[in-house]
């Protein structure tokens, strides 16, 4: 398990490079959301929300375009406030 303090480093080059490639989707509009998010974000992601990032990929490309386009909110059952947080700057 990661200390917090270890969840808020940066995020290094290969994970990043891994991070990207997991967050491919099948439809377009859900690229259109994530391209905008690491053009905006991703000098500066923490390994915390990377792992928020591959709590959101393990969605449907559907359910994920929903939450994107706030047509529902993320379950409080399996998402935390990393994945509240990091849907909110997804949105913008």
């Amino acid at each position: 398990m990661h200390a917090a303090a270890d969840l808020d480093q940066p995020l290094d080059v290969r994970a990043l490079s891994k991070l990207k490639w997991r967050t491919r989707r099948g439809l377009l509009e859900n690229d259109l959301f994530i391209a905008r998010f690491f053009e905006q974000h991703e000098s500066r992601l923490t390994v915390r929300q990377a792992k928020a990032m591959e709590t959101l990929m393990d969605l449907s490309d559907h359910d994920l375009l929903d939450l994107l386009l706030q047509r529902k909110e993320p379950e409080p059952a399996w998402a935390g406030a990393d994945v509240v947080e990091l849907l909110r700057l997804m949105r913008v």
